[in-house]
């Protein structure tokens, strides 16, 4: 039986643990390994097919071997500093066809960075075999931000720095756990009202028979069950202050209309009362809805989305700028050696697990596979603790439990519906998942959908 060489190469490129870059003479890439993303800060479904010439303009190839051979038609080495600074020893080799012809340029790179710190662990390891350890190293200060080797992050430092100190309304766009809080509140401390409250509310968390006595408070006695005393609202919380509306998509219709009456008058009036308060606060909210299609489909006012939306800013996904990975897990292990007193350090083995996932949760999935590593590792070397799919194998096992083990009632018409039958299955996911969740937020991760979602299914079938 005959095997296609063009499937075996693209096997090889897929499990290289080497970094592997083959070009035309044109200088396009037509293959490279997928280790190549990790290293570049660029999706390889960006990378192949990619020009040379601008990868290297851009100082992602910085310099580009491939050309350096191109250019030549003879063998060359180059070292290369990458975006996120990591040091590369990189060779290309001329590759001819029958003719004589430049046809080919293959290349790779090996990354120094990763044998400096096996050396780094070696030399550890020595230590430990030497001396007896001498206590915990010096405390560092916790950085206030979410550091970033990313343009695209840096330049959204820039643009927020720029419009702090005006009180224009900004909207955060992205996924769940990108950061959008953190932002949020850098905006509030570079602002002159960073001596002012930072009042953070979550839409989707607040049940709507509450919201408006939570938002925007009430007077003594304005109903059944109402202190005595009354209550301020969060509105008024923010006075001189940073409100923060997270998850404004689910913001109730009717809740909609009255903030917007806020916002236009710069008044709030509790339940009960009938003089208004006049309130100044800056609007920042954020959300990871496409919110244009929820006006289109009548479930956001296009006058309010007018409002919040004077400054909008999308942050993007972790897997798209994986440069940040190393600055955030060496911020995540400081803030947690500092947490737990330890003094433990990153293996390469465990970086490169993290550099090959997808992190679907961003910044906070992250955030807690280095805490879930750090805490089951023995000793002060961090290995990884998981392959990252167990939660998805765990889930297909609990879906399939959950089917065979039901007992459903049948459909039966004029008695229950396939909406309740459906209904009947979806609140036995839910509990079953519940054994192994705690909270709405890694419900949410554990089920693959939104946190609304999750927990707008919660109270839909009154499980907490």
């Amino acid at each position: 039986m005959s095997t296609d060489p063009e499937l075996e190469l693209a096997a090889a490129l897929t499990h290289s643990p080497g970094n592997i870059v083959i070009s035309n003479a044109q200088g396009i890439i037509i293959k490279a390994s997928a280790s190549n993303a990790a290293i570049y800060g660029v999706n390889h479904e960006n990378f192949v097919g990619a020009s040379l010439y601008d990868l290297e303009k851009q100082g992602i190839l910085s310099p580009s071997v491939s050309l350096e051979v191109l250019r030549t038609g003879k063998e060359a080495q180059v070292m290369q500093i990458t975006h996120h600074g990591r040091i590369m020893m990189t060779e290309g080799y001329p590759v001819f066809d029958d003719n004589n012809k430049l046809y080919r340029v293959i290349s790779f790179a090996t990354d120094l960075t990763e044998i400096r710190q096996l050396k780094k662990e070696y030399e550890w390891l020595q230590s430990q075999f030497m001396q007896q350890p001498t206590g915990q190293s010096p405390v560092q200060n916790i950085q206030l931000e979410l550091p970033s080797k990313s343009q695209v992050i840096g330049k959204i430092h820039q643009l927020l720095q720029r419009v702090s100190s005006s009180d224009a309304s900004i909207l955060f766009l992205g996924e769940s756990g990108v950061g959008k809080t953190a932002f949020s509140k850098l905006v509030h401390n570079l602002s002159n009202r960073s001596d002012g409250p930072f009042i953070e509310v979550n839409c989707s968390t607040i049940p709507e028979s509450l919201f408006e006595s939570e938002m925007f408070g009430y007077s003594g006695g304005a109903f059944t069950g109402a202190s005595k005393q009354g209550k301020i609202g969060l509105i008024e919380q923010a006075q001189d202050g940073t409100l923060f509306l997270d998850e404004i998509g689910e913001l109730p219709l009717a809740m909609q209309a009255k903030l917007l009456k806020v916002l236009q008058d710069g008044k709030v009036c509790r339940i009960g009362s009938t003089t208004s308060k006049q309130i100044n606060f800056r609007l920042i909210t954020a959300t990871n809805q496409e919110l244009n299609k929820r006006v289109d489909n009548g479930e956001f006012r296009l006058d309010l989305y007018y409002r919040i939306n004077v400054i909008p800013v999308a942050i993007p996904p972790l897997r798209d700028r994986i440069e940040d990975i190393p600055v955030l897990l060496d911020y995540i292990l400081n803030k947690l050696n500092q947490r737990y007193g330890e003094d433990k350090v990153i293996s390469s083995r465990l970086r490169r697990h993290f550099f090959s996932h997808d992190w679907p949760g961003n910044v906070r999935e992250l955030e807690n596979a280095m805490e879930r590593s750090y805490l089951a590792s023995a000793g002060k070397m961090i290995q990884p603790f998981d392959d990252f799919s167990g939660a998805e194998a765990e889930l297909d096992l609990t879906t399939e439990r959950a089917v065979e083990n039901s007992q459903i009632n049948p459909v039966i018409p004029g008695q229950r519906s396939l909406t309740q039958a459906m209904d009947e299955v979806e609140k036995q996911l839910l509990q079953n998942a519940l054994e192994h969740c705690k909270g709405s937020y890694e419900l949410a991760r554990y089920l693959d959908i939104s946190q609304p979602t999750a927990s707008r299914k919660l109270k839909k079938h009154g499980l907490n």
